[in-house]
């Protein structure tokens, strides 16, 4: 992955500030991955996992930009568990977003997956980018949810 200097826009440079937010950046894209409920996943409870999407000199991608797939992958034995879609969110300063609800169906480590090409008016390198997450204990749900529900965070 070739990492390059960014000029962030406001938002993104609070975020990056925020220990729990995982910045990853490849060519000229630059995401930013935040969990709801605080960065913090549990077993077995539903999440909003979203990204703040931003190319290189700060603006944002929004989902209508940007053809976006989503996997997410266990560690453990490397197999793919879930795909959830996107939908369009707003969060901290940013609208237009890519966030997707889903339920994490175990404790343990994940990878969270994420493919974009340019759609509607984006113009930026198709990328792929990778976040690790930790998941807690929490509620045990019987089967993972992947029906993003669209929403304001």
């Amino acid at each position: 992955m070739s990492l390059h200097p960014f000029n962030f826009s406001a938002p993104l440079m609070v975020l990056r500030s925020a220990q729990a937010h995982q910045v990853e950046i490849v060519d000229d894209v630059g995401a930013t991955l935040h969990v709801e409920p605080n960065d913090t996943p549990k077993a077995g409870e539903e999440v909003l996992a979203w990204f703040a999407l931003t190319k290189k000199g700060g603006r944002t991608i929004p989902l209508s930009d940007c053809d976006c797939e989503l996997t997410v992958t266990a560690q453990a034995d490397d197999s793919a568990l879930l795909t959830p879609s996107f939908s369009a969110v707003d969060a901290e300063g940013y609208t237009d977003i890519p966030g997707a609800r889903f339920t994490f169906p175990a404790v343990g480590a994940y990878t969270l997956l994420l493919k974009g090409s340019p759609a509607g008016n984006g113009d930026f390198t198709p990328f792929e980018l990778d976040f690790e997450l930790t998941v807690a204990a929490g509620v045990r749900s019987p089967t993972p949810s992947n029906a993003p529900t669209p929403e304001a965070v």
